[in-house]
């Protein structure tokens, strides 16, 4: 059993171990999607292969769509070389249950993989026609939130126009050029990546490049202003949620037992771990503010929610600021003080799991606009109950605790400033938002629980920031607070300035507590959450 063409033919064998595989012709939806493509989504991640992939895989199953996707990879060429196009473009999606049950999902809705590498005349040729189509009505990006950073940009390309650019996003708006130059034809350009107000960065993005380039005589002002139109080129906001980990060895072990042959994961020499299978949760979330200028097929029916822009706002400020995302942060911190290997296995600690039900419960909920699509109280339920506590997602503290200072802003700051803006809350009744603040600065001195030295996740600004509690001894305790106090006026990392607002205080009594000494922290735990 091999995941390709040629080893597809055996049907029966496929289905009789519990595979799920693509009900439609193939071939034909390939010729149809290469002739008259109607979506291209860049970023060949394991998001996109979990959940935009498998959305449409289902409405070719029904008959709702006749024609699938075109993936771009633009930042790691290897992973379409030896993933993609090894595998004729198929992937394999293991689907991990609450309940332990495994769902296995042979994917062939991906019709072609593509490079966006403007050197290869081959590749880039291709995706200019692609853009030159008249059917062309989405192209969608998941390329993390860095991907829109404008300091990957290089100045050549503002200065060397839409020929051969090099950064990512100087090759995208290259696309974006042929076509408003085959007639400015209308299209949506739709962020579908895990960040605030996404479309508005994939916007400011392709706006500044048109701007430069117009600016440098490179290109017509009329293609600023086809950027800038609303019925040709629009930017919706949306918000995605579905955890994702990397492929695991277990579910790969499982795979390799039912007979399937070249499992191997690949690491790339952009060190991208990447294999034929993709695990991820059965939850999925994907909201969109329905602008598309160009139409769009009906993939609601998929289970994709299409809204206004304000709606899609206040879900992902659900999901971000109270439901998920601050719940997923203080486990991370926690989870790596206290030696947890398992997200899932802490939702079993009843310090942890009462803690993380307060914030959301008791400390987020009463300042969450419900958006009426869905509503907050389950959607946590669901976030407590199901997603977390799901013992087969092989999702690591280490993992989550990534970038946690880009985070606790919007996880946690927005609500202190929603507490400090009510008529009828008051900032000092937050008691466990200031205990994970604290913890968090805890978890900056690299040592656990038990004493032991560990290595703190990646995140730009641990060389800045570790200072403060470099000098800081466990049982040493006392100069805590004029140790931290600087850092905690930090408004871009806690988005308040926690002196100003009359946290500091807390957080550095529960931080002078969790330093006391080894157990400390889950000494603090046991002494606070009730």
């Amino acid at each position: 059993m091999k995941l390709c063409e040629e080893g597809l033919k055996n049907v029966k064998e496929w289905e009789e171990k519990g595979y799920q595989l693509p009900q439609y012709d193939r071939k034909k939806v390939m010729e149809a999607t290469r002739e008259n493509p109607f979506w291209i989504h860049f970023g060949a991640g394991n998001i996109f292969r979990a959940f935009q992939a498998n959305v449409v895989q289902n409405l070719l199953n029904n008959g709702e769509l006749d024609r699938g996707l075109i993936v771009v990879e633009g930042y790691d060429y290897e992973i379409i070389e030896k993933m993609y196009r090894p595998h004729d473009d198929y992937s394999l999606f293991v689907t991990l249950k609450a309940d332990g049950t495994l769902e296995k999902t042979v994917i062939g809705s991906i019709m072609e993989s593509c490079i966006l590498d403007s050197e290869n005349e081959a590749e880039f040729g291709r995706l200019r026609e692609i853009f030159c189509k008249d059917s062309l009505q989405i192209a969608s990006f998941t390329i993390t939130e860095k991907g829109y950073s404008l300091t990957t940009a290089l100045d050549d390309d503002f200065k060397a126009g839409p020929n051969k650019p090099k950064s990512y996003l100087g090759k995208v708006v290259s696309l974006l050029y042929a076509r408003f130059q085959a007639g400015g034809k209308p299209i949506a350009m739709v962020s579908m990546d895990n960040c605030s107000h996404n479309g508005d960065r994939l916007y400011e993005a392709v706006n500044t490049f048109a701007v430069k380039w117009h600016e440098n005589g490179l290109v017509e002002k009329e293609f600023v202003d086809y950027v800038n139109a609303k019925d040709k080129v629009s930017f919706p906001w949306t918000m995605i949620d579905k955890i994702t980990p990397r492929p695991d060895a277990s579910v790969e072990a499982i795979l390799k037992q039912d007979g399937l042959e070249a499992l191997e994961p690949v690491i790339t020499s952009k060190n991208t771990y990447v294999a034929p299978f993709v695990n991820a949760e059965e939850c999925e979330y994907l909201v969109i503010e329905d602008d598309f200028p160009n139409g769009r097929p009906k993939l609601e029916k998929g289970g994709l929610m299409f809204t206004k822009r304000e709606t899609v706002d206040q879900v992902e400020k659900m999901k971000v600021c109270t439901c998920l995302n601050p719940l997923h942060t203080t486990l991370a911190i926690f989870g790596c003080l206290l030696g947890f290997e398992k997200i899932s296995d802490e939702m079993k600690d009843n310090e942890l799991k009462r803690l993380v039900e307060i914030i959301g419960y008791d400390e987020g909920l009463p300042v969450v606009v419900n958006p009426g699509i869905m509503n907050p109280k389950e959607f946590l339920d669901t976030v407590l109950q199901v997603r977390i506590p799901n013992p087969f997602m092989p999702d690591t503290p280490q993992r989550i605790a990534t970038d946690t200072s880009q985070k606790l802003a919007i996880r946690f700051g927005e609500t202190i400033k929603a507490y400090k803006a009510s008529d009828c809350l008051d900032v000092s009744e937050l008691d466990m938002i200031p205990l994970v603040l604290a913890g968090w600065l805890r978890y900056l001195m690299a040592v656990d629980d038990k004493g032991r030295n560990f290595t703190l996740s990646p995140d730009p600004l641990l060389d800045s920031i570790c200072p403060h509690v470099s000098e800081i001894r466990l049982g040493e305790n006392g100069q805590a607070e004029n140790a931290i106090e600087p850092l905690l006026k930090n408004k871009d990392i806690f988005g308040v300035d926690l002196v100003r607002v009359g946290l500091s205080g807390k957080i550095c009594r529960y931080f002078e507590e969790m330093t006391a000494g080894v157990g400390a922290v889950r000494a603090t735990l046991k002494k606070y959450v009730k």
